[in-house]
């Protein structure tokens, strides 16, 4: 998940976006013709970043709610495959966009970064595959997230009912349980990262479709340029919070960073010894 979120940032962000801002300076990327490599890479790697999500959120599904799973899926082994699997499906699935576009670069911003033909932009294929692109990243993404994330939130609080009928009343109603805490930390992690997927990816969505309605329908009107401008700017920025939250929230990840933060030395030391460096 990191390292995807990484290279949207540094294939999004940093060679994207700044030759836009300094286009006088990247004026040779007119003549160069990798701009549809550029995008398929650049979907391919977002892609990677949505469904290693979905990959994790499930991940942690099993290991909660499906314990006769737990020793054959959740493994090193499972989980190479899985990202193996995903990250091959990823390219696969984008390298329609490199028959799309064309290989020189606008640089201006817009959704499309890429030189392309009006009856290119027009066609049934163009709009078939555009549609496809948002229906499998972030609408099925998303819906999967929240039926493991309700899942897991359900499977929680029945166990966590059953767990303080156990206790019982003799152990004392005020006494802590850190089972109990750990539980409820779990539960507002699984309701934030589906709250932030949803409202990152959420304008993005709206505004393909509005811009593809206002082309079929004359009546209708374009979305404002502003409203593209903030879509990608969130749909940018859900790449990098999932990784976050979930790092973040782990007491184990904390501790270790406070560890390196105050002696930094001590592990590195340590980790050249176990490699034998």
């Amino acid at each position: 998940m990191a390292t995807a979120d990484l290279l949207v940032i540094i294939l999004d962000l940093i060679l994207r976006q700044i030759p836009i801002a300094y286009w006088e300076a990247f004026q040779f990327l007119l003549d160069v013709p990798v701009c549809n490599i550029h995008a398929v890479v650049l979907y391919a790697v977002t892609d990677c970043s949505v469904w290693f999500t979905v990959t994790f959120t499930f991940d942690r599904f099993v290991a909660i709610c499906c314990q006769k799973l737990t020793t054959n899926y959740c493994t090193e082994r499972t989980a190479a495959v899985v990202l193996g699997t995903v990250t091959m499906l990823c390219c696969l699935k984008n390298t329609f966009w490199y028959f799309m576009l064309g290989g020189r670069y606008l640089l201006f911003n817009a959704p499309w970064f890429c030189s392309t033909t009006l009856r290119v932009r027009n066609s049934m294929v163009w709009g078939i595959g555009e549609f496809l692109q948002y229906l499998i990243t972030p609408v099925i993404p998303f819906v999967l997230i929240v039926l493991f994330n309700t899942s897991t939130i359900r499977y929680v609080l029945v166990a966590s009912r059953a767990r303080r009928r156990l206790r019982g009343p003799s152990n004392g109603e005020s006494g802590r349980d850190p089972e109990m805490e750990t539980r409820r930390k779990s539960l507002i992690l699984l309701l934030v990262i589906s709250a932030n997927f949803i409202v990152l990816w959420a304008l993005r969505a709206i505004h393909v479709v509005w811009f593809r309605l206002a082309g079929l329908i004359p009546s209708w009107d374009y979305p404002h340029f502003n409203i593209g401008e903030v879509a990608a700017m969130l749909q940018t920025l859900s790449c990098c919070t999932n990784t976050a939250l979930y790092a973040v929230t782990q007491t184990k990840f904390r501790q270790q960073f406070k560890e390196v933060g105050t002696s930094p030395f001590p592990p590195i030391v340590k980790c050249t010894e176990r490699r034998g460096v």
